[in-house]
């Protein structure tokens, strides 16, 4: 199958020739370095040019967004950041920013206000529902599909009937935010049957990265915390736990190999399954 290829505009190179896009696609730092979400940023690109959507990236201008630091107390640098980003943002005239990490979504919706910055902070759970609610977002069916676009999407279409999905529940998203229907709304747009755990929603158990967990030593204890939930995600019966964090990613992964159940549970996304199910 031939790859898609697309031009990720740079906001720079925009600015340059007086155009301002609608929103700026905040990558983060999982986004642009971990092997693993760096396919979710893939993904999610495909689909903002397969709805020509009107965006650019900062590229080697983004930095950080001071999330990690705040939370292992480190309030100076975090400070610094946000600084640094503001002055950044106000010179693109940057009104709304489209990004895939709940953390990166709290600290600007809630945080950098404090500093003098305020914008619309869309999550790409957000961003994909409202495509759905506008009629923009449609999956087809395998008896929709004449000529599919690609093996991926008539792949999609044949088995997604196989599909047992079960959404875990980012932190920064749900409880912080209040965040639940929006990744519900485009899993259940699949077709796919949905499970939820017995933890969910406001309810949901933490993946254990966040707070910046992920980058220290494990506490005193006899589990962790990652183990607890992925128990959670076998206990339902789903053969996919859908993700909208790339911390989640991480621990979800984990989990899964920690089990041996690579072969029976496989961790996507939400943008991954999106575009699986469109052919991108």
């Amino acid at each position: 199958m031939e790859k898609v290829k697309v031009s990720v505009p740079v906001m720079s190179d925009l600015f340059a020739r007086g155009e301002k896009p609608e929103y700026l696609f905040w990558v983060g730092s999982a986004g642009a370095f971990d092997d693993r979400y760096k396919k979710v940023t893939r993904e999610f690109v495909k689909i903002l040019h397969h709805f020509n959507v009107s965006y650019a990236v900062l590229g080697t201008e983004e930095s950080d967004s001071g999330d990690v630091a705040r939370r292992a107390g480190n309030e100076m640098l975090f400070q610094m950041q946000a600084l640094m980003n503001i002055e950044l943002f106000k010179m693109y005239g940057v009104k709304k920013i489209l990004t895939c990490c709940p953390h990166d979504y709290n600290t600007f919706r809630n945080e950098y206000p404090d500093f003098g910055f305020l914008a619309e902070v869309v999550h790409h759970s957000q961003f994909l529902a409202g495509l759905l609610a506008n009629s923009k977002f449609q999956i087809p069916n395998s008896k929709q599909i004449q000529n599919p676009k690609s093996k991926i999407q008539n792949e999609f279409n044949i088995q997604h009937s196989k599909f047992n999905i079960t959404f875990h529940d980012p932190c920064y998203l749900g409880r912080a935010n209040g965040e639940y229907d929006a990744p519900r709304k485009v899993l259940s747009a699949l077709g796919t049957s949905m499970i939820e755990m017995k933890r969910s929603k406001s309810f949901a158990l933490c993946c254990g990265a966040g707070g910046g967990q992920m980058f220290k030593e494990a506490e005193q204890g006899n589990k962790e915390v990652f183990i607890e939930r992925i128990e959670d995600v076998i206990a339902s019966g789903a053969n996919v736990v859908a993700t909208a964090c790339p911390f989640c990613m991480v621990m979800m992964t984990d989990g899964i190999k920690y089990k041996n159940k690579e072969e029976e549970i496989k961790n996507y996304d939400i943008a991954e399954l999106v575009s699986m199910a469109l052919g991108l």
